[in-house]
Formats: C-alpha cells, sequence, structure tokens
C-alpha cells in the first residue's frame, strides 16, 4: 500500500517516531492516522520525542580514512548509558556519520549552527536571483524559505540526504536509531580533513 510521504511527516510530528517505523504503522493502519497512532504508542515507539532531553554523556570516537589518507574524519556520537555506545547498531550509525562527512563535508551540524550573517548573505542572493527571473515581489518570501531549506540540505548534516539512502535523511536516521534502542543519542561534533585544503578559509568542514 502506498504512504503518501506528507501523512508519514504528520505521524513523526505528532508521535516523535522514527519515520519508517510511521510508515510501517501506517501501512498496518491501512492509512488511518489515528490507528497508526495507537499502534506507535502500543509498540512504544512514539516515547522517541521525549527522550531528546535526556543526558548523553556516555558514546564513542570514530574515525574514517578515505583514498589512501587524503580525507579523515572524526566523529563523536553521544548516548546514556556504556551499554548503548557498545551496540553493534550504534556503532554502525557511528560509522556511517563518518562516511557521511567524508562524502559531503557539510559546513555545519544543524540549522541552528548556521550564522545570521550567512543566512541574510544567502536571502540577499536569493532575491536578486528571483528579481532577476522577473519573479514578482509576493512569492519572493516563499522562493526565499524554500531555496533556503535546499541550502540546509546541502549544507548541515542533519538535515542531508543519507548518502546510502537518499529517501531520508540523517536527522531521520537518528529518530528512527533513537526510537529502535530506546535511548536519547546525540550527533555532538565532528571534523573532517581534506589534504591540500584552504586553511585559510572562513569554513574548514569542521563542527564541534
Amino acid at each position: 500500500m502506498h504512504i503518501d510521504a506528507k501523512v508519514v511527516k504528520s505521524l513523526r510530528e505528532k508521535t516523535g517516531a522514527g519515520m519508517m517505523d510511521c510508515k510501517k504503522a501506517l501501512q498496518e493502519a491501512e492509512g488511518n492516522e489515528e490507528k497508526a497512532v495507537d499502534l506507535l504508542r502500543e509498540k512504544g515507539l512514539s516515547a522517541a520525542a521525549r527522550r531528546s532531553g535526556r543526558a548523553a554523556n556516555q558514546g564513542i570516537v570514530d574515525s574514517y580514512i578515505h583514498l589512501g589518507g587524503k580525507i579523515g574524519v572524526l566523529v563523536e556520537v553521544n548516548c546514556e548509558t556504556d551499554f548503548v555506545a557498545r551496540n553493534e547498531e550504534f556503532r554502525a550509525f557511528v560509522r556511517n556519520i563518518c562516511l557521511q562527512v567524508a562524502a559531503t563535508s557539510p559546513a555545519y551540524l544543524g540549522r541552528d549552527d548556521v550564522p545570521e550573517s550567512v543566512l541574510e548573505k544567502e536571502r540577499q542572493i536569493i532575491k536578486t536571483q528571483a528579481l532577476n527571473d522577473g519573479k514578482p515581489e509576493k512569492v519572493i518570501d516563499k522562493i526565499i524559505e524554500g531555496r533556503l531549506d535546499k541550502y540546509y540540505g546541502d549544507n548541515c548534516l542533519l538535515e542531508q540526504a543519507f548518502v546510502k539512502d537518499e529517501e531520508i535523511t540523517i536527522k531521520e536516521l537518528l529518530t528512527d536509531l533513537i526510537a529502535k534502542i530506546g535511548e536519547n543519542i546525540i550527533i555532538r561534533r565532528y571534523s573532517r580533513f581534506e589534504i591540500g585544503e584552504n586553511l585559510d578559509a572562513d569554513s574548514t568542514g569542521c563542527c564541534g
């Protein structure tokens, strides 16, 4: 049964459960959103959002070296207990984050990390482009909003499409893991190094 992505998003916002769990619940409920909510609650998956405020001071630092030593990545991901830090799925997730950073070189971790000065510059560029294309003033704000979403998707790790499955974002991948494991999990920081990069540039592909 095909499930509309908007319905999946709505269910995620209501329950805080992972995207894949929401999609499965909607399929089981034959598209009925209220029934899907009940199914998620029965499985305890709607508690994922409530876990976000819990302390996460355990975890691991992982590394990845690519292209024969041309690119290197360090990532710290935190969880609540040392037990989860040793969990294979948790460690696989951390490794995937290393691969993501190596492949996409995100400038920022999340939307809140983008400086307002950078956003304002992007807004001005988008506005100028839209006006030059003959777009009416009344739609400029919507155009800016849409293109900023794309900017976040290109430059913020949590907003990026997962390189192994472009149907989901890193944020959704993280939410799914939280729902499955039952602990708060946080991508704390990362650093990416590449031979020959401009060390004097404003952004060195680091976060943290």
